[in-house]
């Protein structure tokens, strides 16, 4: 009789254990749900475009011939300047419109020849003085996003008032000044600008553009202590002046 009873004692015993055990169960699942539940946000993907105008020198020409261009290769071509103007659109969810950014660059060959190695490069970047501290950051993200490794080593930004104008749609002539350190002029390349007869667009753009046209820099001139070198050059078949566009997608909450 003794050994039943204690039998059952110890079956009803494990049961309430068991039973205490399996409902607490159900709780933490709860709990780790809700808190799931309370962190995880609706998001969907917004595409955002940004364009505007753009413009390039080179201290090599990217209009020439391969006679010329091979002479050139490792001489000279190292430095360069791009610049965009944001006619419209946002990058980082701030709106750009009406600024313009520049980028100064050194590196360590030709820019643009196949067979050197011209990275890492060191650049400096003038950002419009005109632009909120938003907006600063996100000129400064939107110029290493299309300019890739040719700012990705930037050395110094400079706030500082820029100036920039095509003067006609698809005439080449463009004009910059970014504070005391840029100062770029193009023209349209004529037939007096042809020297071999077999020029062409020998060196495409550094950077992605929806339309550019090679250009004559009729002035072309950095001055800086960042890059420990300076230009000033005239009348080189070295130059694009063109457009861009470009999407962004961003994550944004519901």
């Amino acid at each position: 009789m003794r050994k039943t009873v204690l039998v059952l004692v110890t079956l009803c015993a494990f049961c309430v254990s068991a039973s205490a055990q399996q409902g607490a169960r159900p709780a933490s699942v709860k709990a780790a749900s809700a808190s799931a539940s309370a962190t995880s946000v609706p998001t969907t993907i917004v595409s955002s475009t940004i364009k505007g105008q753009y413009l390039e020198t080179r201290s090599a020409d990217v209009y020439v011939g391969q006679c010329f261009a091979n002479g050139e290769v490792n001489l000279t071509g190292h430095e360069a300047i791009v610049a965009w103007h944001i006619t419209e659109g946002k990058w980082d969810g701030v709106s750009l419109a009406g600024l313009t950014v520049v980028g100064a660059i050194k590196a360590k060959a030709t820019l643009g020849d196949p067979y050197s190695t011209p990275y890492p490069a060191k650049s400096v970047l003038f950002v419009d003085q005109n632009a909120t501290p938003l907006q600063r950051q996100a000129l400064l993200n939107f110029a290493q996003d299309m300019g890739g490794e040719l700012l990705h080593n930037v050395v110094r930004v400079v706030d500082t008032q820029i100036d920039m104008e095509v003067l006609a749609a698809h005439s080449a002539r463009a004009r910059l000044r970014a504070g005391e350190f840029v100062t770029v002029e193009t023209r349209a390349i004529g037939d007096k600008d042809h020297l071999c007869g077999n020029e062409d667009t020998f060196y495409p753009p550094l950077t992605a553009t929806t339309h550019a046209m090679p250009a004559v820099a009729m002035t072309d001139q950095y001055r800086g202590t960042d890059l420990n070198i300076v230009w000033e050059l005239h009348d080189k078949r070295s130059a694009f002046v063109g457009t861009f566009e470009k999407n962004q997608l961003l994550a944004a909450s519901r």
